[in-house]
């Protein structure tokens, strides 16, 4: 059966308010997120470290080689170091150095990872508060600095010498997709879901209203009175 646009049309004008309804009632737990300014930082905020590194000199055993040589062993120590940022001593060193600044912190609920691209070393951090994470990363770049020794023997019991590129910037992370878009997504389904109400009431009302839903019932028209 065909549904001609201006019988549709006339259900529309006439159950508006059924369309409405939904529509409202979505609009107001969606709209105050949108009109929200900490709504652009949703998604929390990020850090970004960045470094190099290298055995001391004096902790090299003496052997043959030239700056090749130097340049591979940093390169090799940086990449044992970004394996073990993603480790979980890793992070219970950090937590124990927030700890100490008043910030307690379940290791395993630190999201911080690492990666690693010609010899420069990166640590990710993320976190939910921009004030939290920069005592994370201070305490993550005085784990990185200070306790490497502690876990690679091949360093001698010293150190290696860590140099950070640049101090960690705290950014606000933009919202996820979803999250940018799950009130306009919420806001068309109430007013699909109010169409379909519309359509639903219009369908289960008996009340006969023009000459075509006479005709629907096989029952003809003998006289028409005007409205006027």
């Amino acid at each position: 059966m065909n549904i001609e646009p201006i019988l549709v049309l006339r259900v529309l004008l006439r159950r508006w308010w059924l369309i409405v309804i939904p529509v409202a009632i979505v609009a107001v737990i969606v709209v105050p997120d949108f009109l929200n300014d900490g709504s652009a930082v949703s998604g929390g905020f990020n850090a970004v470290i960045r470094y190099t590194a290298a055995q001391e000199a004096d902790a090299v055993p003496e052997r043959d080689g030239d700056l090749q040589d130097l340049w591979l062993a940093s390169e090799l120590t940086v990449n044992a170091f970004t394996e073990w940022v993603r480790t979980t001593r890793f992070k219970e060193e950090v937590a124990l150095i927030t700890a100490t600044n008043g910030l307690e912190i379940n290791p395993l609920s630190l999201p911080i990872g690492a990666d690693n691209q010609r010899s420069i070393g990166q640590v990710f951090i993320n976190w939910h508060n921009d004030a939290e994470l920069q005592i994370i990363a201070n305490a993550a770049l005085e784990v990185l600095q200070t306790r490497n020794q502690a876990y690679f023997p091949q360093l001698g019991g010293q150190p290696a010498s860590v140099e950070i590129l640049d101090d960690p910037q705290i950014a606000p992370v933009p919202p996820p997709l979803t999250d940018r878009f799950s009130g306009i997504l919420r806001l068309a389904i109430a007013f699909i879901a109010g169409i379909g109400l519309a359509f639903l009431v219009e369908y289960l009302d008996p009340t006969l209203r023009t000459q075509d839903d006479l005709e629907s019932l096989g029952l003809k028209v003998m006289v028409l009175i005007p409205k006027k």
